[in-house]
């Protein structure tokens, strides 16, 4: 079943202004949480297994709360955002961070990889869009960050489904800036490049590999942070895509860095 919001400040109806942020418990998330509650926001912390992590970051934060949700459950999705919407007064920002990252190929998609990459890392957000733009209120305008990835214009063939999803979602960027925003709204798409070590790295390999752009230098996960908040004050025309990546979406990169880093050692 659906679970309702876990609340850790005892408060009928949340007045500040108030960012939901999916996956935020850990990693990009967790560093998109802080930022936001340093700058004085109400943050809820989404999560799906890492409760511990979740509590502790809230413990944290001046205003904060944590919710449980399958993003690969359409109906646990609804009853989140129909339990959020009433009781956040300025629900100013959503921000979609949570994301999966399991490797397939251009030539061999696995069927389950396929699932739930488009599950989570595409519908997903979409329909927590969608619910927001139709249901949360905000006097000040209410904005939608979307992280996709730099492989929107450096595309590789590696991480096959993950690709695909993330593609799918940017498409639905522009249109739901035109077809579901209201004039005061904005929707965006926010492009990390290689941030943390991911899928079967070291800190070594990432350390290095991150380094593949065109400053040659590692990205981090504050700047990704920083980007967000800049985003949620709605400073850019809605529909645009920021990527945040030290330049690496201007190479052509045959394969992902990954690849790239440990073929450059062998």
């Amino acid at each position: 079943m659906p679970q309702a919001p876990e609340t850790l400040r005892t408060c009928d109806r949340i007045a500040r202004q108030a960012v939901l942020v999916t996956g935020g418990a850990e990693r990009i998330g967790a560093a998109i949480a802080r930022r936001f509650g340093d700058a004085g926001w109400h943050v809820v912390i989404h999560y799906r297994r890492s409760h511990d992590a979740a509590a502790a970051l809230a413990a944290t934060l001046p205003s904060a709360e944590i919710v449980a949700c399958d993003l690969a459950d359409s109906a646990a999705v609804a009853a989140m955002m129909d339990a959020l919407a009433p009781r956040l007064a300025d629900w100013r920002a959503l921000i979609c961070n949570a994301s999966v990252f399991e490797a397939d190929e251009a030539t061999a998609l696995d069927p389950a990889t396929f699932t739930r990459a488009m599950a989570v890392n595409a519908r997903a957000p979409a329909q927590l869009a969608q619910a927001y733009l139709a249901a949360a209120r905000s006097a000040a305008g209410r904005r939608v960050i979307q992280l996709a990835d730099q492989k929107l214009a450096n595309p590789n063939p590696d991480f096959f489904s993950y690709t695909m999803s993330k593609h799918a979602l940017a498409a639905t960027v522009p249109m739901l800036a035109m077809g579901a925003a209201g004039p005061g709204d904005r929707v965006y798409a926010l492009a990390p490049g290689a941030i943390l070590p991911s899928h079967d790295q070291s800190e070594d390999e990432a350390e290095r590999s991150h380094r593949m752009n065109l400053l040659a230098r590692r990205t981090g996960a504050d700047e990704v942070a920083d980007a967000c908040l800049f985003l949620a004050q709605g400073h850019l025309a809605s529909g645009q895509t920021l990527y945040v990546d030290s330049g690496q979406h201007l190479l052509c990169q045959p394969r992902d860095i990954i690849y790239l880093e440990r073929a450059a050692r062998a």
